[in-house]
């Protein structure tokens, strides 16, 4: 199923490719149209200047005024076709950016490597975060705030209420992918904090910006200030020549007005200028969500605003746009002088800033929001043959062809796992190299899938939900001072907290105590065992210590033992990586140690 999501994609990427050149060679066109109308423009400028004949003269300034016309229309054509290119090319990014992640390359979304924390209960143990993480197969958000809600969703639990609907809302997001894909090219291109920016300027700095322009005299006049010139200009051509002395006046007047406050005017123009364009991606994306009539009660919570942001964003769009204008200093010159352009755009500003700006905020906010659901939508889409799980009030994890979703289809092994009715510390043994850690990182991260509203790698799965403890990757610390022993036993503190806190507590936990001497290993270890026992405390429990299996003795009931072994097939190890019941009776240090010329005595 997966190799049609592929070649469906390539499908996508060879159809955006041809609609690209197309609009290319379209452009191209049109510049070459531009070319000539300016060559039939001189034309007729030297027809004119050669022309003697009044009547002539009359048609060719007719003509003229044609070229510019058209000229001025296939700008505009220009334009607007370029805008749709770039869509066009985010758009097959991002399809590209998808085929890419199938066949094995990196993502092109952020790895989340910020979100990489040694002290969080599981996240580095289970490769959440980072490169080739869970967090770098998963994440699709452009947007700040959307990979900080990814991780945030990776990173702890919800409620068994909130997941469910989550689920839910992201199946529903999922039947709608094409316009998924629509919703990522309007966003991707644009850096992650710009979004950031423009509600910082909205929520904090905004509203002070635009104080000059609240006086009453001010807004007053520069709304009649059009139809001043307007006057000036008229009566300057049909009444009297002086009227042109005062409309230069009057143009002088306003210039060195916009002078004066041209230091606040920037200070308002410099927090968006040049957004219109960021502005009307994240209108189209916003739209998208505007339009389509869900269902699910988890995205219809995300709407605060019964009037469409969307059109709230265009028209902050649109104001910037016009304020834009002031780039050309030709252009802007005159617009100032005229028509006071840019205290008009501050006005416009303002009156919106009055009006919509919480609206947009919130609005910027949840594209976040849209962003993470759609990160995971795009994961079910892509993994047709996982499945969402059963999550449940009860105390229960069952899972049927468990497998490691970080781990290549073709390498990976499947492995059924469950637990008892009641909680037990289940002890795994096994060689090196024979899979113990993969499996404890197999249940755990496709329990966080599960908690995030993420179907998981597996044929079938039901659990409750639990508070992950993980303990494998210990590392010491020479900026604190902290030893690999010191390290071990401010985890296992953290851990035992949280079990007499939380008695929905899960440990997994990877070779216990391996800074220090086997028989206090060994030692310590097995008071933690006991103590996980008498809190009723779940764990998977791997250690290459057989000691540790036998107390299955002294607790029958509450204890179990697994393994993964090793054939010896003609010399050659040989690892099938499936999980089987008891304490493991092979190992492979010593055929290990035998390879590299040494070997092992056995009095």
């Amino acid at each position: 199923m997966q190799e049609n999501t592929l070649a469906r994609y390539s499908q996508k990427i060879s159809e955006i490719e041809k609609h690209i050149s197309a609009l290319q060679k379209l452009i191209d066109k049109l510049s070459l149209y531009r070319v000539g109308l300016f060559l039939l423009e001189i034309f007729f400028f030297v027809l004119l200047l050669k022309s003697e004949n009044d009547g002539w003269r009359a048609l060719i300034q007719i003509a003229l005024v044609i070229p510019v016309l058209v000229f001025a229309f296939i700008v505009r054509k220009q334009s607007l076709l370029d805008i749709e290119v770039s869509y066009q090319k985010d758009l097959l990014w991002v399809y590209q950016n998808e085929s890419n992640v199938l066949n094995g390359k990196p993502n092109g979304y952020d790895h989340g490597v910020k979100y990489e924390s040694e002290l969080h209960p599981y996240t580095s143990d289970l490769d959440i975060f980072g490169s080739s993480s869970l967090f770098a197969l998963i994440n699709r958000c452009s947007t700040k705030n959307g990979n900080d809600q990814l991780a945030l969703k990776l990173s702890k639990a919800g409620s068994l209420a909130v997941i469910h609907q989550r689920q839910e809302a992201i199946k529903e997001v999922a039947t709608k992918i094409d316009e998924i894909f629509d919703f990522r090219a309007n966003l991707h291109g644009h850096e992650s904090n710009q979004i950031e920016l423009i509600k910082e300027q909205l929520t904090h700095q905004l509203d002070k910006k635009l104080n000059f322009v609240r006086h009453g005299f001010l807004r007053f006049y520069v709304k009649l200030v059009p139809y001043i010139s307007l006057g000036l200009i008229l009566s300057g051509i049909l009444i009297s020549g002086a009227f042109w002395n005062i409309l230069v006046i009057y143009l002088i007047i306003h210039m060195g007005w916009n002078i004066l406050l041209n230091a606040k005017i920037n200070q308002v123009f410099y927090g968006f200028g040049g957004g219109s364009n960021l502005l009307n991606g994240y209108a189209e994306a916003i739209l998208w969500t505007e339009k389509i009539d869900w269902k699910s009660s988890y995205i219809l919570n995300l709407f605060d605003s019964k009037i469409p942001v969307s059109k709230e964003i265009k028209a902050l769009s649109k104001i910037i746009q016009n304020f834009d204008a002031r780039l050309n200093i030709i252009v802007g010159g005159i617009l100032n002088a005229l028509f006071l352009w840019d205290l008009r755009c501050s006005i416009s500003l303002d009156k919106w800033y009055q009006s919509c700006s919480k609206d947009v905020v919130s609005a910027l906010n949840h594209l976040g929001d849209f962003e993470e659901l759609i990160s995971i939508a795009t994961l079910a889409h892509n993994q047709p043959n996982w499945v969402y799980p059963e999550l449940v009030e009860s105390f229960t994890l069952d899972a049927k062809h468990l497998g490691h979703p970080l781990i290549r289809i073709q390498d990976r092994v499947n492995n059924d796992f469950n637990f008892e009715a009641k909680p037990t510390v289940d002890i795994v043994t096994g060689s090196n190299m024979a899979g113990k850690s993969t499996f404890l990182r197999t249940v755990g991260i496709n329990l966080v899938m599960a908690y995030a509203g993420a179907p998981v790698c597996a044929s079938e799965m039901s659990a409750s939900v639990f508070a992950l403890n993980t303990y494998m990757r210990i590392k010491d610390s020479l900026n604190e001072s902290t030893s690999t022993f010191k390290a071990e036993l401010n985890r296992l503190k953290m851990i035992l907290d949280h079990v007499v806190k939380d008695k929905s507590t899960l440990v997994l936990i990877d070779e216990m105590l391996r800074g220090t001497n086997s028989r206090d290993k060994y030692l310590g270890s097995k008071v933690f065992v006991e103590k996980l026992i008498a809190e009723k405390t779940p764990a998977l429990f791997a250690t290459h210590d057989l000691q540790l299996a036998d107390l299955k003795d002294k607790n029958p009931v509450t204890l179990r033992n697994f393994h993964f072994d090793i054939q010896l097939l003609a010399g050659e190890m040989k690892f099938d990586y499936k999980l089987k019941q008891g304490p493991c009776t092979t190992f492979n240090a010593g055929i290990l140690l035998k390879q590299i010329g040494l070997s092992l005595d056995e009095d």
